[in-house]
């Protein structure tokens, strides 16, 4: 696995917020600001998120790689929310993304390259077929 998928950068940007650079599989990278958990965003925003928490080495782990609204985020799936929690995500990184074709694409290349997102210890699942 690429060693970046273990140590996503943290810098802040010029509005002062925590951001961190995601490393997808094709090597592309994608700059996120960090939020705790149940952010007030604007409304209808579309883009791309992803749940993570801290690992014991301070390593940001993804629980959850998904995009559209970015208020909703994966409130619209209880299924989702439910693992979320479990998983114990403290924050929701997020990515302003209005174009839903390279949205869905962001998220198979960072799911490429970070595959502990998918079940079971992560909450994205496999699509079949």
């Amino acid at each position: 696995m690429n060693q970046v998928a273990f140590f996503p950068i943290v810098e802040r940007n010029m509005a002062d917020n925590l951001t961190c650079t995601w490393t997808g599989a094709s090597g592309k990278m994608y700059i996120y600001e960090i939020y705790a958990r149940h952010p007030k965003l604007p409304p209808n925003e579309p883009g791309n998120f992803i749940y993570a928490k801290m690992d014991e080495h301070k390593r940001w782990l993804p629980i959850y790689i998904g995009e559209g609204n970015l208020t909703q985020r994966a409130g619209s799936d209880p299924r989702a929310v439910v693992c979320i929690d479990a998983k114990g995500a403290t924050h929701v990184h997020v990515r302003v993304n209005s174009d839903r074709e390279h949205r869905v694409a962001e998220v198979k290349d960072l799911l490429e390259n970070f595959p502990q997102a998918y079940a079971p210890d992560g909450c994205n699942e496999k699509k079949s077929g």
